[in-house]
């Protein structure tokens, strides 16, 4: 059962032009759920951000929740900090080519260089973080290893343990949820503990992005690789990757 966010949390939110609502056993109502455009859903033409910097750019509501869990962290020593907002579509283009053409040079085949990438990045088109609400947090009050998305750094004696046991303790009062767990069977991208989602506006993303053509769309993009990114493999990619999440985070 969903874990409905903490009511004084939900008034704040209210106070600051928050445009999230609460219904019984929803995290948002029906009819104020937003008609969304393809390019929204896809990252190139994002609605309602803030922020004007890589790591604070991020949808509204998205922010004001943000804020109201870092100053209850920060009662209890942690520093929330975030390494990655919202992410643009040409921006994961980038990701995604580079990484492609790194793994092609190295003899890997387009459908191996594809499937090694989709273990942590996404297609272009499909990354939660087109829509500003997912975000990848780390405790900027520790001393930070060279590479912070690592999730040994998250469990047993890693320096963000501590900020991993808060959120999963307290994460879901203010609306967020982890999105890539680590239960074991589950399929998809790897487990990332630091992955949260703003679900009161994610969830009903999700559920207008699931109802594209995604194929037609991601056809039209000439991304490399894109000879691999169809039929089967999409379809096995948007079960596997795109809805095998967390399900608190489904419609």
């Amino acid at each position: 059962m969903i874990k409905l966010m903490n009511r004084s949390v939900f008034l704040k939110l209210i106070g600051s032009s928050a445009t999230a609502l609460l219904l019984p056993g929803k995290l948002w109502a029906e009819d104020n759920i937003q008609d969304y455009t393809p390019e929204e859903l896809i990252g190139k033409a994002p609605r309602d951000l803030v922020g004007n910097t890589y790591l604070t750019t991020m949808q509204r509501d998205t922010a004001a929740a943000l804020r109201l869990m870092q100053a209850a962290a920060k009662k209890d020593g942690i520093a929330i900090k975030v390494v990655s907002a919202f992410r643009s579509f040409d921006r994961q283009k980038e990701i995604f080519e580079s990484k492609y053409k790194r793994f092609i040079a190295g003899g890997d085949s387009p459908e191996q260089a594809v499937n090694r990438i989709i273990e942590y990045s996404t297609i272009p088109g499909t990354s939660r973080h087109h829509w500003g609400t997912d975000l990848d947090l780390i405790d900027g009050g520790v001393p930070a290893p060279d590479s912070v998305l690592e999730a040994e750094h998250f469990y047993g004696s890693g320096v963000f343990c501590p900020l991993r046991q808060w959120l999963e303790t307290h994460a879901a009062d203010y609306g967020f949820y982890e999105v890539y767990t680590n239960h074991p069977d589950r399929k998809g991208f790897a487990h990332e503990p630091w992955h949260y989602s703003y679900a009161p506006v994610s969830i009903p993303m999700l559920k207008a992005f699931m109802d594209l053509d995604l194929e037609a769309i991601l056809g039209e993009e000439k991304i490399l690789g894109a000879s691999v990114i169809s039929g089967s493999f999409l379809a096995d990619y948007r079960k596997n990757h795109l809805l095998d999440i967390n399900p608190l985070l489904l419609d």
